[in-house]
């Protein structure tokens, strides 16, 4: 039993090891247009391997943010059609 405890404890603590890079926020991407860019690039180049990482998905959703806002599409309330449509 405390083998199998310390293995696991031993297992989870190197899984953790592996990530050196730090993790940027949406806005911070949205300020940040070389580092989104390239992000991005490298994103898309290898889906498989890094497209569900963090900071793929921040980067990807801070240019889609940046679409939005250059297209004028402006934030509408929601319809609640159960009260009439208000």
């Amino acid at each position: 039993m405390k083998r199998t405890v310390l293995s696991l404890f031993v297992a989870t603590a190197l899984a953790g090891c592996d990530q050196a890079t730090t993790v940027q926020t949406v806005d911070w991407y949205k300020a940040h247009d070389a580092e989104r860019t390239a992000m991005v690039f490298k994103c898309r180049n290898n889906p498989g391997e890094s497209d569900s990482s963090p900071n793929c998905i921040n980067a990807i959703t801070a240019q889609n943010h940046l679409t939005v806002e250059k297209r004028g599409y402006t934030k509408h309330e929601p319809i609640n059609v159960l009260e009439g449509g208000k």
